[in-house]
């Protein structure tokens, strides 16, 4: 069966050459030949495994290979590269920030809070206990606090609208799943061009301020991986038709039912237990990985400006217009 070792640097600064090709294909059998995805920043090494050849193991030989260079390696199937299902986290996934730590910082409480999000991020705690304790946190707060966070601090992770838009001007379906609010899901999911999204909703008290509860079921770990699933079927696809990208604990589920989970900047945990990762690149990365060259890109801004349709979904959310809020 014919593989493909996909090598992705920083579009910012491309460093990949011909010499660091050779040196990869060095590591794999019987390589067949290179492309130029991207000069520069992408290309595929294309190469035949022998019978039982451990994938993930020949993954980090070629990362051996290639020493000290910032690559990215991406080893699998040439067969069925490009996907039909895109399922994508949020947080410190399309946005580069962890939503319920910019809330918290709006009252001084940052710190205590990205603790927390961080240990369970890292698997170190249950997600659901620690997302309740973090919502509890924010009872009494007024959810107009949602506008500033959004015009102040969130940002787009360079590469997420190219990804979606891509994707689906090639027939690809998309959502975002988080284990966060849907008050900033419906938002992002809408700037960056995902089909559909689904995330936790929070709560509102009879004085429309946050209750500091969370509507059950929770979407954490498991409640991802069903997701995709769902999504899996409804559509009519075979697990190797999808993809799924995530950086933390609660995302490992899904990482490992998608035919290509990858880890995107992926905690310790994640990272280890994933064999394709992008530590490097952006999240074009993952066209180059389905085979995309850089002019079939759909080419999007990642900049999160409050245009006038996106000021109007933040009123309407922080006015409870939005299921973001139920109360």
């Amino acid at each position: 069966m014919t593989h493909v070792a996909t090598l992705v640097c920083n579009q910012a600064a491309p460093i990949l050459t011909e010499g660091l090709l050779r040196q990869a294909a060095s590591a794999l059998p019987r390589p067949q030949g290179t492309r130029w995805l991207d000069a520069g920043v992408a290309a595929d090494i294309v190469f035949i495994p022998a019978e039982g050849t451990d994938a993930a193991a020949l993954t980090e030989e070629v990362r051996a290979a290639l020493g000290r260079a910032e690559v990215d390696v991406i080893i699998q199937e040439a067969r069925g590269r490009r996907k039909k299902l895109l399922i994508s986290d949020m947080d410190s996934t399309v946005i580069g920030q962890e939503c319920i730590d910019e809330l918290a910082a709006e009252i001084g409480l940052r710190r205590h809070v990205a603790a927390i999000t961080e240990r369970a991020m890292r698997g170190e705690i249950a997600f659901e206990p620690a997302l309740r304790e973090r919502v509890a946190l924010l009872r009494g707060l007024h959810p107009d606090i949602v506008l500033r966070v959004m015009s102040r601090t969130i940002t787009l992770t360079p590469g997420a609208r190219s990804l979606v838009q891509t994707m689906r001007s090639h027939g690809a379906h998309t959502a975002l799943v988080s284990g966060g609010f849907t008050v900033f899901t419906k938002l992002i999911a809408d700037r960056i061009g995902f089909n559909e999204d689904y995330a936790n909703q929070l709560a509102l008290d009879a004085d429309g301020c946050f209750s500091g509860d969370i509507l059950e079921p929770i979407l954490g770990r498991e409640a991802k991986r069903a997701t995709l699933r769902q999504l899996r079927l409804e559509h009519g696809l075979s697990i190797d038709e999808t993809m799924a990208v995530g950086d933390g604990a609660n995302d490992l589920a899904m990482l490992r039912e998608a035919g290509l989970g990858v880890a995107f900047r992926g905690k310790p945990a994640v990272a280890a237990a994933m064999r394709a990762r992008v530590d490097y690149a952006d999240l074009t990365a993952l066209l180059y990985a389905q085979g995309y060259r850089r002019d079939e890109f759909v080419e999007a801004r990642d900049d999160m400006l409050l245009e006038a349709n996106l000021i109007d979904g933040v009123i309407d959310a922080v006015e409870g217009r939005s299921p973001g809020f139920m109360r």
